[in-house]
């Protein structure tokens, strides 16, 4: 009986043992997984949060909107035209705002944002929420070995005056550097008309008239009659007797 009691002892022991093991693995480490995770995310609103965006390049600015649900797409270009925009290009940049994470991070002063280049930056792009919060991300210059960009998202200042950058994937440039077509609906871009062709006139070649050089008529010839030579008589002298 003792010896069934040490056994059920330690079953119960093992058990215990186990159980506390699954949650710190499994439950209590994924939790602060996910929190880390969420630590490290560039910002904290999801995808149908987002009303408006911004996309301001040194070429041009870019305004978005949501359009109503009714609508055929699910963005509208507000300027630098009125028209459907292209949803899947939408998509691509909202989805780098949104899951994006940035473990790496860099403090610096503010004069020296510029040697980032963030005082003269690649884009900035600029989130309105359903809310009315608002969110902003500048993209700087590619770090040192061309994997990362250094961008700020975090504006506030530090109370030993420094600002705290972050890298974030160098996906965000190709979200960002795009043609104006590019952004617009493709059977938007398919409607505008192309210029008419400019028809240039032919000018055709002036015929050649063959010259027809009319045959010599040869005169029917005069005939010239021939003359009769006339024997000349020799006189013969005379004998003197």
């Amino acid at each position: 009986m003792k010896l069934q009691r040490t056994t059920l002892i330690l079953i119960l022991l093992a058990i215990l043992l186990g159980g506390f093991v699954y949650f710190y693995e499994i439950q209590w480490k994924s939790q602060q997984e996910e929190v880390k995770k969420k630590q490290q995310q560039l910002f904290s609103f999801n995808e149908v949060d987002v009303k408006a965006l911004k996309i301001t390049t040194p070429s041009e600015t870019i305004t978005l909107e949501r359009s109503p649900e009714s609508s055929n797409t699910k963005w509208l270009m507000k300027s630098p035209d009125t028209v459907p925009a292209n949803d899947g290009t939408v998509a691509y940049l909202l989805n780098l705002l949104v899951n994006e994470n940035s473990d790496r991070a860099v403090t610096t002063s503010t004069s020296q944002l510029s040697e980032f280049g963030l005082t003269q930056p690649q884009a900035i792009i600029e989130i309105t929420l359903n809310n009315g919060k608002t969110d902003k991300l500048v993209l700087g210059k590619p770090n040192f070995d061309d994997r990362f960009l250094y961008a700020q998202n975090n504006f506030a200042t530090k109370p030993d005056g420094n600002v705290e950058l972050v890298l974030v994937s160098k996906n965000f440039e190709n979200a960002v550097k795009r043609s104006l077509s590019e952004w617009k609906a493709v059977n938007t871009r398919e409607n505008i008309p192309s210029p008419s062709p400019e028809v240039t006139p032919t000018t055709l070649p002036t015929p050649v008239i063959p010259t027809i050089e009319p045959i010599p008529i040869n005169p029917t010839p005069i005939l010239t009659p021939t003359p009769t030579l006339t024997p000349t008589t020799t006189p013969t002298p005379a004998n003197n007797q």
